[in-house]
C-alpha cells in the first residue's frame, strides 16, 4: 500500500517550476520524517493534486528524483523511497555549476579520473548483485532509445551503479555527485541526440569488461565512452541556437 504522508504537510514554493515543486515537496517531506526510505510515494493522481501540478509536470520531477537516486520505481509495485541518505539538502548543482564557472571539459576531465578507476575497480570487486544492477541499466537504456530522458535517466544510474561496483564509498559518493551534475546539465540538450544507440552499445561494452573481470578492457571502454560522450554533448549544446534560429528569432 501507499504510504501516507503522515502529518500536516507544506507546499512548495508556488514561485518555482512545476517540476521543481515536486522535487521541492519530496525534499521537505523526508526532511520532517513523513517519508522515510522504503516508503512507497501515493499514487500519481493524488500526489499530483496535494502538491498542486499537472501529471506530466509531476513525472518531470519524478524524473529528476529518480536520476538523484532518491527514489526507485519497481515495475508493477510503485515508486518508493530509495534507501539510504538522500542529498537534497543544498543548492541545486547546476547553480554551483553556474557560480563557480564549471566548463564542460572540466567536467569531462573530472569525470574521466574518477570514472576510469572506477571501472578498473569495478571489473576487479563487482560483485554478482552489482553485475545484475549493470545488466538491468542496460537493458533499459535499449528499451528507451525512442525516450531520451528516460535514457538519460538510466545512463547516469549506469554510472552510478558502476561506480557502487568499484566498492570504495568514497568514490562512489564523489562519482555520485558529479553524475547529479551531469544529469541536470544533459537534459537540457539529450533531446537532440543523434548516437542513443552507439552510447547504449559503449556502455553494455563496459559492462561486459566489468562481468569479465578484466579491469584493463573496462578503463579502456570506459574512456573511449567517455570521449565520444564529450564530443556528443558538444554537438548537442552547439545544435540549440539552430532551434532558435528555426523558431523564427533570426534577425
Amino acid at each position: 500500500m501507499p504510504t501516507a504522508i503522515r502529518g500536516k504537510t507544506s507546499k512548495p514554493d508556488t514561485e518555482l517550476p512545476a517540476a521543481a515543486q515536486v522535487v521541492e515537496f519530496v525534499r521537505r517531506q523526508i526532511e520532517a520524517g513523513r517519508l522515510r526510505p522504503g516508503d512507497r510515494l501515493p499514487a500519481e493522481r493524488d500526489l499530483a493534486e496535494e502538491i498542486g501540478v499537472s501529471r506530466p509536470s509531476l513525472r518531470s520531477g519524478l524524473q529528476t528524483l529518480q536520476a538523484l537516486g532518491v527514489i526507485q520505481s519497481r515495475q508493477g509495485a510503485g515508486t518508493f523511497i530509495a534507501a539510504g541518505p538522500p542529498r537534497l539538502g543544498g543548492a541545486p548543482l547546476s547553480f554551483l555549476a553556474a557560480l563557480h564557472g564549471f566548463t564542460r571539459d572540466e567536467m569531462f576531465e573530472a569525470r574521466r579520473v574518477l570514472e576510469l578507476g572506477a571501472a578498473s575497480l569495478a571489473a576487479e570487486r563487482a560483485t554478482q548483485e552489482r553485475i545484475t544492477a549493470l545488466a538491468d541499466e542496460v537493458a533499459a537504456m535499449f528499451a528507451s532509445l525512442d525516450d531520451p530522458q528516460e535514457f538519460l535517466i538510466h545512463d547516469v544510474q549506469f554510472h552510478k551503479a558502476v561506480a557502487t561496483a568499484s566498492g570504495n564509498p568514497v568514490l562512489a559518493t564523489l562519482i555520485d555527485t558529479i553524475s547529479a551534475l551531469v544529469y541536470e546539465t544533459r537534459k537540457l540538450t539529450v533531446e537532440r541526440a543523434h548516437d542513443l544507440k552507439e552510447s547504449a552499445e559503449m556502455h553494455r561494452r563496459i559492462y561486459r569488461a566489468i562481468k569479465a573481470g578484466d579491469p584493463e578492457k573496462a578503463r579502456d571502454e570506459m574512456g573511449t565512452h567517455l570521449a565520444l560522450a564529450r564530443q556528443a554533448q558538444a554537438s548537442e549544446e552547439e545544435a540549440r541556437p539552430a532551434k532558435r534560429a528555426n523558431s523564427g528569432r533570426q534577425v
